[in-house]
């Protein structure tokens, strides 16, 4: 049973959402991927968004460019937490993007992350996964620490770069 959902708008989009794929799998959580577009493929957006949840989906990553309505519609309709992720496209650099997808009406949240932000959508969706699975909390934490190893390696390398040129 996958545990979260990455839909988009247009096979376009996947060169972006791979980022997600693969933290996700750095995470060893299931997931499904899947175009649907809120424009071209209404009824299958409202059929996805009606059955999520009792197809086992606990989070929906959703990417959209343009307009970028299907996260707020699948939020609209599904019960399960939506993280958009608007896509960079070749009018306006994805702000377009972005502000469809962040200036949602009262009462339909759509968690928001950066343009082309398909990696961190993902570190979302497990810790939102995490909040009920002390495993998946545990590799965060893992995470956040190596993350935290990574910045102090740089800061090593760039002090022993910059001496060495003196």
């Amino acid at each position: 049973m996958s545990r979260v959902a990455i839909i988009m708008g247009s096979i376009s989009d996947y060169e972006v959402m791979r980022n997600a794929e693969e933290v996700l799998k750095r995470f060893q959580i299931d997931f499904e991927t899947d175009v649907v577009s809120a424009h071209r493929t209404p009824q299958k957006m409202f059929q996805f968004a009606k059955s999520a949840e009792e197809k086992g989906f606990k989070v929906i990553i959703a990417a959209a460019g343009g307009a970028a309505h299907l996260p707020g519609m699948v939020a609209s309709i599904s019960n399960l937490p939506v993280i958009g992720v608007p896509i960079k496209g070749k009018t306006m650099d994805g702000l377009d993007s972005l502000l469809s997808i962040v200036q949602m009406p009262k009462g339909i949240p759509v968690a928001t992350v950066a343009i082309n932000g398909a990696a961190n959508a993902a570190v979302l969706a497990t810790q939102i996964l995490a909040l009920s699975d002390d495993e998946l909390k545990e590799k965060i934490k893992d995470y956040k620490m190596q993350l935290e190893k990574d910045v102090d390696n740089m800061s090593k390398k760039l002090k022993e770069e910059s001496h060495a040129n003196i």
